[in-house]
């Protein structure tokens, strides 16, 4: 597919947004087709149709449809981690994750778009390395969030694993009552673990975990704003 193919002017420069203003409209787009037709259905003008602007755009701001599917993954990441929010603003344990449903509930295709390049990605190994940077990313981001709650970074990998399910699970039945029914288990679960790894405690909720979870959540809100 060519910029030619896909450019033929058929409105003026004056229909033409900003540059960034252009751009995140397209990647927002880029990622709703995907998520609703799948990989075979992007195409310059169905990007441009979603985002109400001339296709030529498309290939003026990115040049080939895969460096497309690159910067929509990599606007994903920064989508999912900057507005979600493992680290409660409670600082406690109780809380964590405590909105998942709810964040899956306001924007599932990025979700979708994201499960449809992994799988796509078993298919095409020249889109491993981005889908690896994206599960990546969200892994830190679990590890960071339970590390202020003294859990182990294995079980954080476990916990990592029990959200992605819940999350693909709520893409793709809805049901945001059994995600927090499921996420309320976790936490009673990583509770226990935490309280036989700290045996000095009652309930494994001592106060400095606390104060480290918030003190994390007040001074990094920019990186944690999800789940």
């Amino acid at each position: 597919m060519t910029a030619a193919a896909e450019t033929d002017g058929e409105a003026g420069e004056d229909a033409r947004p900003s540059y960034g203003e252009g751009r995140g409209a397209l990647l927002e787009a880029a990622v709703r087709v995907v998520a609703r037709g799948g990989l075979r259905k992007l195409t310059y003008r169905a990007v441009a149709a979603e985002a109400g602007v001339t296709h030529g755009l498309v290939a003026h701001h990115f040049g080939s449809r895969d460096v497309l599917l690159e910067e929509a993954l990599r606007w994903c990441v920064t989508r999912s981690i900057e507005t979600s929010s493992l680290v409660p603003a409670s600082g406690r344990l109780e809380d964590f994750a405590a909105t998942l449903a709810d964040f899956i509930a306001a924007d599932p295709d990025v979700q979708a778009f994201q499960y449809e390049l992994k799988l796509e990605s078993s298919r095409r190994p020249e889109l491993r390395r981005h889908v690896d940077a994206l599960y990546d990313a969200y892994r830190d981001a679990v590890r960071e969030a339970l590390a202020c709650f003294d859990v182990s970074q294995e079980m954080a990998e476990i916990v990592f694993a029990a959200l992605e399910g819940l999350v693909f699970h709520q893409v793709t039945s809805g049901a945001p009552g059994r995600t927090e029914a499921s996420v309320d288990a976790l936490r009673r679960l990583l509770a226990a673990h935490r309280a036989q790894a700290s045996p000095g405690t009652s309930d494994g909720t001592s106060n400095e975990p606390k104060l480290s979870c918030a003190n994390l959540r007040s001074g990094d809100d920019e990186h944690f704003q999800r789940a």
